[in-house]
């Protein structure tokens, strides 16, 4: 929503900053054809004739309407000014002196000052110059543009208040839209978090009958073929239960966010799961050696790092390998394993229920990485799969 309004707000500036910008450019153009009209006249309109009004190409409302602004007559005869002419000694003599706003001291004392100035520029806010030399001479002309730019100060005062007025507006309505369009989507994830918390329920209680009877019918009847796969079968929705679980629970989790060590926190998780991997015959290498401090929440980061190695443990059939370093001011996971799969990225990987195509036969249900995905995203982290050269590797940035 927040975002949404900083959008509307942003094109609105950028919309309304283009149309100032180009109304007080072409006002600055308009002064800037009276000043050069001026220059022409060596600093005066001796009368208001039509010839004496300046001669530059007529814009394009003075083509459609008329004559209108510099171009027309009547802005001769109305345009206030004062003109000075300095020799090279410094000394001054008034050619024109066409205004009300100031006395001939102060017009004089305004032409000393900008006689050095560069060609053409605001003075005082409202007032457009010209300084500008014929034959050694110094002309410097100033002309009154405040009841020109008056209507470009109002448009520019009820932009501002527009631009309010709405960001206001849009924020109102995202407010009630956004209600409206993600009521069924806040319904339908609340939907999935009570669900899957009564699926926890509901599923332990069989599962826990389940087993139990499968232990007494081995122990009166001896371990059969059948019992061992009611077993994998069990383990596998406890699994279920527990990475659904995990999920729901991590949802609604308070991050406690504090200095820790991943390098240790490496090395502590792949010495717990050592065993495992050798049970399987694949050689697990831990390369966390250097510290790697880093702000984030130990549990949630012990569960990363355990997702990780329980997918290298899953899919790598000689070797896998946990690697903890800082790159670039970033601490960098990296968990590998040898793999059949072709070279490419396999971001797919960390989402939701989704298998790779070398998970056929393994058990799962596509959840582990999702939830390294969120553990890293609550910590503004980044992740990335790929395939390369037969190695398989799932990379975390924090």
């Amino acid at each position: 929503m927040i975002f949404a309004t900083i959008c509307v707000s942003v094109l609105l500036f950028m919309l309304l900053g283009v149309i100032n910008g180009v109304n007080f450019t072409m006002a600055s153009q308009d002064a800037d054809q009276l000043t050069k009209a001026l220059k022409k006249q060596h600093g005066a309109f001796e009368s208001a004739p039509e010839t004496d009004a300046p001669d530059q190409p007529e814009g394009l409302l003075s083509g459609l309407f008329g004559p209108m602004g510099p171009d027309s007559p009547e802005t001769v005869s109305s345009l206030r000014y004062f003109t000075f002419a300095f020799d090279k000694e410094g000394n001054e003599t008034r050619v024109a002196l066409k205004i009300s706003a100031v006395t001939e001291e102060e017009a004089l004392a305004w032409a000393r000052s900008l006689r050095g100035e560069n060609k053409t520029g605001w003075t005082r806010g409202t007032y457009r110059y010209r300084v500008y030399k014929t034959n050694h001479i110094t002309y410097v002309t100033v002309i009154d543009q405040s009841r020109e730019l008056l209507p470009c100060f109002r448009i520019l005062i009820i932009s501002a208040i527009g631009l309010l007025a709405g960001v206001l507006v849009s924020f109102a309505a995202l407010m009630y839209i956004g209600k409206r369009l993600f009521k069924p989507l806040e319904e339908a994830d609340r939907k999935q978090k009570r669900f899957i918390a009564d699926a926890e329920t509901e599923f332990k209680a069989p599962l826990t009958i389940i087993n139990a009877n499968t232990e007494i019918i081995e122990r009166q009847m001896g371990e059969t073929e059948q019992t061992q796969s009611i077993n994998r079968q069990v383990k596998r929705m406890i699994g279920l239960v527990k990475n659904l679980s995990s999920l729901a629970v991590f949802d609604e989790k308070e991050l406690t966010v504090l200095p820790c060590d991943l390098s240790a926190l490496a090395q502590a998780v792949g010495g717990a799961m050592k065993s495992q991997f050798e049970e399987k015959g694949c050689k697990l290498t831990v390369r966390a050696e250097n510290p790697a401090p880093v702000s984030a929440d130990s549990e949630a980061m012990t569960d990363l790092l355990t997702e990780l190695l329980a997918n290298a443990l899953k899919f790598g059939d000689r070797w896998a390998e946990l690697k903890v370093s800082q790159q670039d001011g970033h601490c960098v996971i990296e968990a590998c394993n040898d793999t059949s799969l072709a070279n490419g990225n396999f971001d797919q990987a960390f989402d939701r229920f989704t298998r790779l195509s070398n998970a056929q036969g393994v058990p799962g249900a596509g959840l582990g990485l999702s939830h390294v995905k969120e553990i890293a995203k609550a910590h503004n982290g980044r992740v990335s799969a790929q395939a390369a050269d037969g190695k398989f590797i799932l990379r975390v940035s924090l």
